[in-house]
């Protein structure tokens, strides 16, 4: 059965318990996955009228703009929501690094048999 959350055109983010939807973060011109955050109803409002990802932060319980402190800002190319609404993507282009230990993407380690194994950077 069809249903307008899934076929609709009207924007509806199924927030979580806790007011929180996913956003998974890609290089707009490379499609490299760079991070996963959190977003609010406020900083959803805000990454949309500024162009610029902005999140909510679980560990410090506020809203911060990605790159506030180290300048490496995500500027938004392209917002898109998922069939039931529940999970954002954005395309963007990063100004830096979008991982704090300064690694191109949040993801740069393999699990391989339990362990974790460095992707060399050429290879992300």
């Amino acid at each position: 059965m069809q249903n307008d959350q899934d076929y609709g055109n009207k924007l509806n983010p199924a927030w979580d318990e806790k007011g929180l939807i996913t956003a998974v973060l890609t290089d707009a011109k490379t499609g490299l996955l760079l991070m996963v955050a959190h977003m609010n109803k406020e900083s959803f409002e805000l990454s949309m009228a500024t162009k610029e990802a902005t999140f909510w932060s679980r560990s410090r319980k506020k809203i911060w703009r990605k790159g506030e402190e180290s300048g490496h800002v995500m500027k938004i190319q392209e917002i898109r929501i998922d069939c039931d609404q529940d999970t954002l993507w954005l395309k963007v282009i990063p100004m830096g690094p979008a991982c704090h230990t300064g690694a191109q993407s949040c993801f740069y380690r393999l699990v391989e048999d339990g362990h974790l194994v460095t992707i060399p950077k050429d290879k992300i």
